[in-house]
């Protein structure tokens, strides 16, 4: 922290082309509470934050900007913020070696995501775009060769039931769907409270009438969705993906989707990402596509917006943020010494 003053960067994505923030400007006003607190939007606009980023902040706001080693080399920033849940775009370990703390902010996707699984089904299962192109095209005899899916007693399956599951199960009870999911980490309790029966991964897939995707990327999960496991859905059976594109194999899923082994799938997110416009899935008539953004509402974006910013005042005040990732951090003397600098500059 450079003369008393802890300071902040915003990376510059998270502005509009007018210049405006894509979030409410009044989530702004959180840094108002921290006099010792300067923030700013980074000048440039670039794909990866640099060392030199790096060294003129103490703590970085990140929307979509990957941070690598190099950006932490300087030593000098506390706080690597990520408006959202997923981090796989931030070097971790190199977060942890150097006494950095990575925040994310759940309970600002929590809601917007599951909501936007909850449109994917609908849309789906109500043939909602066959329709829309039958409208447009002056179809309408063909309606009756398009019949929309019942969800009553229809089975959900999820591939993970953390944060967004859960919100997705609470959402969707109204619709008396039976609920599945496959989460080694989830607990009987947890998942009874919600009505959800655990099982294991082959059986979501071989049962499940929509399977969506709610568990993070890693090396774990990385192409978890292949060949094999979308061999072991129903042919009358739809994929959702609104979490991480590189956790399908998406080559697997277009064969499957173009030999009609399974029905359908809505894809929010692609290996590569923007989606090259060659990308073959674009032209099935039985795939939804969105380019990342489904659940980017006014809601979503002020809420990712003010629990980032809080994170950063709470290390600015010396205190400890919620939602850290690499919790194994909080035990270092690096870190509590820093954290203990920024509370004697604001009382010096």
């Amino acid at each position: 922290m450079s003369k008393g003053t802890f300071k902040v960067g915003i990376t510059r994505d998270a502005l509009r082309a007018d210049g405006q923030p894509v979030f409410d400007p009044a989530a702004l006003k959180i840094f108002d509470a921290e006099p010792n607190l300067k923030w700013e939007f980074l000048p440039e606009l670039g794909k990866e934050l640099t060392a030199a980023h790096g060294a003129g902040y103490d703590g970085l706001c990140v929307l979509g900007a990957r941070v690598t080693a190099d950006t932490l080399a300087g030593g000098r920033v506390a706080i690597i913020a990520r408006h959202g849940v997923g981090y796989d775009s931030v070097d971790v370990p190199a977060c942890t070696a150097n006494g950095v703390l990575l925040t994310i902010t759940p309970d600002g996707v929590r809601r917007p995501v599951a909501t936007s699984i909850l449109t994917l089904i609908l849309a789906l299962s109500h043939k909602l775009f066959t329709k829309d192109r039958l409208t447009r095209t002056g179809r309408w005899k063909e309606t009756t060769s398009h019949m929309g899916e019942g969800l009553t007693g229809k089975v959900l399956g999820s591939i993970g039931m953390g944060n967004i599951g859960r919100e997705m199960f609470r959402m969707v009870a109204p619709l008396e769907m039976v609920h599945i999911a496959y989460d080694p980490l989830a607990s009987e309790d947890q998942a009874r409270s919600l009505n959800v029966r655990l099982t294991d991964f082959d059986s979501v897939l071989r049962t499940a009438d929509f399977v969506a995707i709610n568990c993070p990327l890693s090396e774990q999960t990385r192409h978890l969705i292949d060949a094999r496991a979308l061999g072991l859905m129903k042919g009358s059976a739809y994929l959702i993906n609104t979490a991480r594109g590189p956790i399908v194999d998406e080559a697997a899923l277009y064969a499957a989707l173009i030999e009609k082994r399974i029905a359908g799938a809505a894809l929010d997110v692609f290996e590569q990402e923007p989606t090259p416009d060659d990308n073959p899935i674009l032209k099935l008539d039985n795939v939804i596509t969105t380019p990342h953004s489904l659940c980017w509402t006014d809601e979503c974006f002020r809420l990712i917006a003010e629990g980032a910013f809080r994170s950063v005042v709470a290390v600015a005040r010396g205190e400890l943020p919620v939602n850290v990732v690499n919790r194994e951090v909080l035990n270092q003397d690096r870190l509590k010494q820093r954290l203990a600098a920024y509370r004697a500059a604001r009382s010096s």
